[in-house]
């Protein structure tokens, strides 16, 4: 028997009927991911296995950094062969860590290998074999797509994107996959660098033909382009916070604030806190006048290594888990805007697993009847999209709130391969339930938990979400 085998990670009847009958051919609905709109737009064909697999993958260069594989097969000038090679070498390195399984199921789906653990030795023909497929129309970024039954994604944006894209793939009729922007405005509240948040509100004003001299001409720059993108089918935002603010201030302060800023003077950390906290709300009260659903990812601590932070930039897997209290701020961010009616429908992912029985406790304060699940526990995210992080939040979640509404994994990935993860939560969610069927946890009712499976892949995103999904 191959590794990932038709019942890996199934270790019961019922986790094999729940996941064959219920979960497995159930479409996709992508809610958050970086996948880049152009390659989808102009249906790239990737030239070969490392371009679509290895390029932009800081969780891999984390893996081969720490096998003592050096920067020059990383992000360096070494071939896309010889990077591929070291990625091999790598992998059999990576056991217990999700890269392992991660592999095996992305060169089951969509290339079909099950026939051998990737290594050294047998890079060269896996590269040979899947460089063929990858020349294939049915290869190309939307042909892969269509293979995992991807119905929509909905990829990150700045609210300065000209969203193009997005365009043309909504107005090609021959594509039966939505590609959707999210609004992720994380720019235009950074204010801790003057000179740079000045070049990007400069950047702002143009797209949005405003000058920006005032508070308020920020506001209406970015309700400008908060209509661009509705325009342009986005119905999401996001916001990457390494914590969340919820100072008090007034209108008068942040005004002076702003102008203070847009002089080019460099802010205290107090007056910092007030504009962020100032600007979540705003950002939260264009949201719910929209109907759009919120999300926050709380809690990376992002650039740890300052020596490769300036020769590589961001993203390259210098990244990780923040210890931040902030709770009491979250619970008044989400009060403030619960006590004027205008809290959006909102999902909270935090990253660091001890805060799971926070977030799971903190949505029930903010459920008010008017939709299942307003208030969303989000999947486990970056560092906790494994094994045990997934399984540790839909314990929280299922101990503390209502698993049954939950909307479900996503791939929060930039590669057209990460489809996987959707197979992999689905195994581990009837895992999960099939055991807790042998054990009388719940039910031995294939029909009854097989409904609450089928919801949680797919159809309580296709309901919670307030965007159509193609047939």
């Amino acid at each position: 028997m191959s590794f990932i085998h038709d019942d890996f990670l199934l270790d019961t009847p019922q986790a094999k009927t729940l996941y064959h009958d219920y979960a497995a051919d159930m479409p996709i609905i992508d809610y958050h991911c970086h996948l880049p709109p152009a390659q989808v737009g102009e249906n790239t064909q990737f030239s070969n296995l490392y371009a679509i697999w290895l390029a932009g993958d800081h969780y891999k260069w984390r893996a081969m950094r720490s096998n003592g594989v050096s920067e020059h097969y990383c992000t360096g000038g070494a071939s896309d062969w010889e990077k591929f090679q070291k990625w091999s070498e790598t992998v059999p390195h990576t056991l217990r860590n999700p890269l392992y399984h991660w592999t095996h199921l992305e060169l089951r789906k969509p290339f079909g290998i099950t026939d051998r653990l990737l290594n050294g030795s047998n890079a060269k023909q896996t590269w040979d074999e899947c460089n063929e497929m990858l020349a294939q129309p049915e290869f190309s970024a939307r042909g892969i797509m269509q293979k995992a039954n991807v119905k929509l994604v909905c990829t990150t944006d700045d609210p300065i994107d000209d969203l193009a894209h997005h365009k043309s793939v909504a107005a090609d009729a021959s594509f039966n996959t939505a590609m959707l922007p999210t609004w992720r405005p994380d720019r235009a509240m950074a204010v801790e660098d003057a000179a740079e948040y000045n070049n990007y509100i400069d950047r702002l004003g143009e797209v949005a033909d405003v000058t920006i001299s005032s508070f308020d001409d920020l506001i209406t720059a970015l309700r400008v382009r908060h209509d661009y993108f509705q325009e342009a089918g986005c119905r999401l935002s996001d916001h990457g916070l390494e914590t969340v603010f919820a100072e008090d201030y007034t209108e008068a302060e942040i005004k002076a604030i702003f102008t203070k800023v847009r002089g080019g003077n460099e802010l205290s950390q107090d007056e910092i806190k007030q504009f962020q906290s100032c600007m979540l709300v705003e950002f939260a009260l264009l949201d719910h006048e929209k109907g759009w659903v919120q999300q926050f990812h709380i809690g990376a601590i992002r650039n740890n290594n300052p020596r490769l932070f300036r020769s590589l930039g961001p993203d390259t897997g210098f990244d990780s888990i923040g210890d931040h209290c902030y709770a009491k701020s979250l619970s008044k961010f989400l009060g403030r805007l619960d006590d004027e009616n205008k809290l959006a429908k909102t999902i909270l992912y935090n990253l660091n697993p001890r805060d799971n029985e926070v977030i799971g406790t903190m949505i029930g304060n903010f459920q008010d009847g008017s939709a299942a699940g307003k208030i969303q526990f989000g999947s486990g995210w970056w560092f906790l999209d494994q094994m045990e992080g997934m399984t540790r939040q839909i314990e929280a979640l299922s101990q503390l709130g209502l698993l049954s509404r939950f909307v479900g994994m996503l791939t929060d990935s930039r590669s057209f391969l990460s489809y996987s993860r959707h197979e992999y939560f689905r195994r581990l969610l009837c895992r999960i339930l099939g055991r807790d069927m042998v054990n009388g946890f719940v039910p031995d009712d294939t029909a009854m938990v097989g409904a609450m499976v089928k919801d949680i892949s797919f159809n309580n995103a296709n309901e919670y979400f307030p965007f159509e999904v193609p047939k």
